[in-house]
């Protein structure tokens, strides 16, 4: 039977927003310390909770703090000693359960953590090393167990109270000895195998559904434990939250909010308001800018405006959307218009750092001040120009991206002194050169690759390489990727002088990606094409928070981004794509990146777009003449 037993409401004394506190990590070395991490966008007072473990009834403890912060944490001891197998429960002062996180003999030495983010990431049992009080990035292995990569993606209490789980990782993962149980710490576990209907097994990127035996209340929770009786992942929701369902935002990596339209077996609508673990909604607001044109600068009227791909979902970040530089920032010698402000790059070793480069051969190294994006004038207050090998030439630079070695490597597609000829090439600066003026260390040219450009039309011209992102060869091994040149698992001991990734360049002709091997004598191995689905292809970039490969199209594609994955034979895919806030103007924006993990406050992290025609909502708008607007993702 379902439905027929529910969980104890929660009390009317319930901090509001108590169902985002998760449990975020947890030893049973020494200390026996928990950590506790708040996912929502309001403080949570825990005054008065109580913890158990498989053995002893609820006791008081003593947090850092009594109250969570927005995406803050808070780490206590626990007052009985926790077993090197064992449970650990958090109820709030009326009783309510919070979260709960089982693990098997040595599971929790020395920690055990949610890796993948905080607060929603999958759980890793016997981490690398404890991050108490801080993000657990640091402690988590580089690659994620493919058990952990199964997610409670959504849960209905509505009706035949039904769970969804969702495998983001790039193997089939069996479920059949697995079990799950709510809130009431009177149940016991229920295979998954035994629920309706039965579930063996979920295949990479699939989903798997079942009716939950124990039945689910308007205020409860799902835990999930795998084979060992260690916690995979948890769900905890208020009062109607999971009516019509509780869904994460983003499907399989976000946290949870009340659906508007339940979608389980597919991809999570992310269409809802809050309410059952997130955020609350509404329409969004496009904040900030404003001012006058300064002489000479003249926003560009977008072109080749296209349809929405179906299947597009959401933009799962917050609504509200900030204009985040000031007018007519990046007028240059060669670019007195002001416009043609591309490719984005946070600097992963630096996020505070933001690097942008301008069609007329500049590069920026943009911090914030006052909310705003401006030119770091410790680097150069107005850009510095960058060139081709032997100081020639002006790069059409449109796309970046940082290597491990803390230089930027741009993308050229034509020369603009000549801009009717092709000229798709990769160049490596060292931004920490002096003078005003930067030259490429390597220059790799593709040029030949694209007979299609070489038309004589500067139209055609301008349609080569757009961005470029690099891709840590860690993750194509961990993720199993086929090498196209050998057919068998990519090894990159074959390539030696490559560095530690390969380059995904975006070709703006068809929306191909081209990887590449750039090699330190000045040569490269081209690894081939790879479709994105996309018409165009705008910027690229490999955010870890997600581990995906982001493939962004303008106003061409309908203002979408693209999310690659490896999957089960070893190609890279699209997996989802999603389009911009709603807020934001329908422009020519190429330029778009999202900031590393470590930067997550509320659950969110930066996520930023450039306007390369500086046109926003057109003449007399907040946005005329504006180039960089910033936004959240989640984290």
């Amino acid at each position: 039977m379902t439905g027929t037993v529910a969980a104890q409401p929660a009390a009317a004394a319930d901090q509001a927003g108590y169902q985002n506190v998760r449990i975020n990590e947890v030893t049973s070395s020494n200390s026996d310390t928990v950590e506790l991490y708040n996912t929502g966008s309001i403080a949570v007072s825990i005054s008065g909770w109580k913890m158990s473990d498989d053995s002893f009834s609820p006791q008081t403890f003593s947090p850092s703090s009594s109250t969570i912060p927005a995406g803050g944490f808070v780490t206590f001891n626990s007052p009985k000693g926790l077993g090197d197998s064992d449970k650990l429960v958090i109820y709030t002062a009326d009783g309510t359960v919070v979260d709960r996180v089982e693990w098997a003999t040595n599971g929790a030495k020395p920690a055990m953590a949610r890796c993948g983010g905080d607060g929603t990431g999958g759980w890793v049992t016997t981490t690398a090393a404890a991050t108490f009080g801080a993000s657990n990035a640091s402690g988590c292995p580089s690659s994620t167990p493919a058990a952990s990569r199964v997610r409670i993606n959504e849960v209905t209490s509505d009706g035949a109270d039904t769970v969804e789980l969702y495998n983001g990782g790039t193997s089939t993962v069996g479920v059949g000895s697995w079990k799950y149980v709510d809130g009431d710490t009177t149940h016991s576990p229920v295979s998954v195998s035994s629920s309706s209907p039965s579930a063996t097994s979920i295949p990479a990127g699939g989903y798997v559904t079942f009716n939950s035996t124990l039945g689910l209340g308007d205020n409860d929770s799902v835990f999930l434990l795998d084979s060992n009786g260690s916690t995979v992942d948890s769900v905890t929701w208020a009062a109607n939250g999971a009516k019509p369902s509780d869904e994460r935002c983003a499907n399989g990596t976000g946290w949870f909010q009340t659906s508007t339209t339940a979608t389980l077996g597919s991809a999570n609508s992310c269409s809802g308001s809050g309410g059952g673990g997130g955020t609350g909604g509404g329409g969004g607001q496009l904040l900030g800018g404003g001012g006058s044109l300064t002489s000479g600068c003249t926003p560009e009227a977008p072109s080749g405006t296209g349809s929405t791909p179906a299947g597009t979902l959401a933009w799962p970040g917050g609504l509200d959307v900030t204009i985040a530089d000031n007018v007519c920032a990046f007028t240059t010698s060669t670019g007195p218009e002001g416009r043609d402000l591309s490719g984005l790059a946070f600097d992963p070793a630096n996020p505070s750092v933001l690097w942008a480069a301008k069609n007329k051969n500049w590069l920026y190294k943009l911090v914030k001040s006052n909310g705003k994006w401006i030119p770091d004038a410790s680097w150069s207050a107005s850009g510095k120009q960058i060139r081709f090998a032997g100081g020639s030439g002006q790069p059409d630079s449109e796309g970046l991206t940082v290597g491990t070695n803390g230089h930027v490597y741009v993308t050229s597609e034509r020369d603009n002194s000549n801009n009717t000829v092709p000229k798709d090439t990769i160049m490596e600066f060292d931004p920490a050169a002096t003078g005003s003026t930067l030259t490429p260390i390597h220059q790799w040219d593709m040029t030949s690759q694209f007979p299609q450009l070489n038309t004589g039309s500067k139209d055609d011209a301008n349609l080569g390489f757009e961005g470029v992102g690099y891709v840590p060869d860690s993750w194509l091994t961990a993720n199993g990727w086929v090498d196209p040149l050998t057919g068998a698992a990519y090894n990159p001991a074959n390539y030696p002088l490559h560095g530690s990734g390969l380059f995904f360049a975006g070709l703006e002709w068809d929306g191909t990606l081209h990887v590449y091997g750039l090699n330190s004598d000045g040569t490269f191995t081209t690894f081939g094409t790879i479709a994105t689905g996309k018409a165009s292809v705008m910027d690229v970039t490999f955010d870890a928070g997600t581990q995906r490969i982001i493939a962004t199209c303008d106003n061409t594609c309908g203002e979408t981004h693209t999310f690659m994955k490896v999957n089960a034979g070893g190609a890279i895919v699209p997996d989802m794509t999603y389009t911009n806030p709603a807020v934001m103007p329908t422009d020519n924006l190429e330029g778009f990146a999202i900031a590393p993990t470590s930067t997550c406050v509320n659950g969110f992290r930066e996520a930023v777009w450039s306007d390369d025609g500086i046109y926003g909502f057109g003449s007399g708008s907040s946005s005329y003449g504006h180039a960089i607007y910033s936004g959240t993702f989640p984290c």
